[in-house]
């Protein structure tokens, strides 16, 4: 059995995605509402981007590598999702927006970008972190703390299916198991 949404069935993928069990986590943690703006920093297939455009108020996507971008273009006219505006920037050099309430990165060095989410976040908004390797966490962490971010939080979201039968239920042997790391921390004072 498919046990995603039909919209990420329909969505093509380029480079690879970020997935429902995370995208679901990054909502919750981050408090998003239909009020909030959110700046989406390594594009990719603009699953996670597209995900947060279905529930707030408006996202910008930003990515340096043009056919990233224009694969989350097909998927976003394929979604018929209005509230979202890509840019073919890096987020390491500027990021336009201020007063945000959620910025994330994924893509390699994101710790790079850090300076500039602190400046387009409001107080009390957050930055979120994705990563694959507990190293890129811990340089993550490390500029989080350079920066004086407050609520530093790195999690790890792991999603086993499980077998039900007539004989008794366990764990699949399948399922989808390490995606990424997760890091969280919110703009103080």
């Amino acid at each position: 059995m498919d046990v995603y949404p039909s919209m990420y069935r329909k969505m093509k993928r380029g480079p690879q995605v970020v997935l429902p069990k995370d995208i679901g986590l990054i909502m919750a943690y981050a408090g998003i509402s239909k009020d909030s703006v959110c700046v989406d920093a390594g594009t990719g297939s603009g699953w996670l981007a597209l995900s947060l455009a279905r529930v707030t108020k408006h996202v910008y996507s930003y990515d340096v590598r043009k056919e990233f971008i224009q694969i989350a273009e097909d998927n976003r006219e394929l979604l018929g999702i209005d509230n979202i505006t890509f840019k073919n920037k890096d987020v390491t050099k500027k990021i336009d927006e201020t007063d945000v309430d959620l910025v994330t990165f994924d893509f390699q060095n994101s710790d790079k970008g850090l300076g500039n989410a602190k400046k387009a976040l409001k107080k009390g908004g957050v930055v979120m972190g994705y990563l694959p390797n507990t190293e890129q966490v811990r340089v993550f962490v490390k500029q989080l703390n350079k920066l004086k971010f407050a609520d530093v939080h790195a999690v790890e979201m792991i999603l086993r299916d499980l077998l039900v039968r007539e004989e008794g239920v366990r764990p699949s042997t399948k399922g989808v198991w390490h995606t990424g790391y997760l890091v969280f921390a919110r703009k103080g004072a």
